[in-house]
């Protein structure tokens, strides 16, 4: 404390000390062990036909799943960092973050909408789509899924490979 400045005193002095400590632990809750909580169920993948662009056909890659509460309470604001990479490259090729389960909370048993996303990078090509799939410079991809609750540390639900499957629409 500097010269001049009083200590609170009484009711109100002990109020400003409790009130931040209850507002701060209302906030924090109980840790969620997000990877025995969430199971990654209905994935499924592909590369998805984004049109011409630059004159060129271009597809990305897109995983499409659920998020399945497999614990026995409600799960709420759950981050995901959805991770694209190239066969052989440990590099990230790209990634999307989302909020996959909002502020309202998955019931226990419940199960999210599908989410789909979609890479913003791919490959683009003059030939037929479905020719650039099997073009011998391609590259397969493979997908991982994080989850985040908070300010806890990323954990992984999954891991798929990209199929080579032509999407239209997902």
């Amino acid at each position: 404390m500097h010269a001049g400045a009083r200590r609170p005193h009484g009711v109100l002095g002990r109020l400003t000390f409790i009130v931040p400590l209850v507002l701060l632990a209302a906030g924090c809750g109980p840790p969620v062990d997000l990877k025995a909580s969430l199971l990654v169920e209905d994935a499924s993948s592909g590369w998805y036909d984004e049109g011409i662009v630059d004159g060129k056909n271009k597809l990305v890659p897109t995983v499409a799943f659920v998020l399945k509460n497999v614990s026995s309470r409600t799960v709420a604001s759950v981050q995901l960092n959805v991770v694209f990479r190239r066969v052989g490259d440990p590099d990230e090729w790209d990634a999307s973050f989302l909020r996959g389960i909002d502020a309202d909370g998955l019931a226990a048993g419940a199960k999210t909408p599908r989410l789909t996303i979609r890479a913003k990078l791919g490959y683009t090509g003059e030939q037929p789509r479905a020719d650039m799939l099997q073009h011998s410079q391609f590259v397969d991809a493979r997908v991982k899924i994080f989850a985040k609750h908070g300010s806890a540390q990323w954990v992984e639900l999954g891991d798929f490979p990209i199929e080579r499957l032509l999407l239209t629409s997902q």
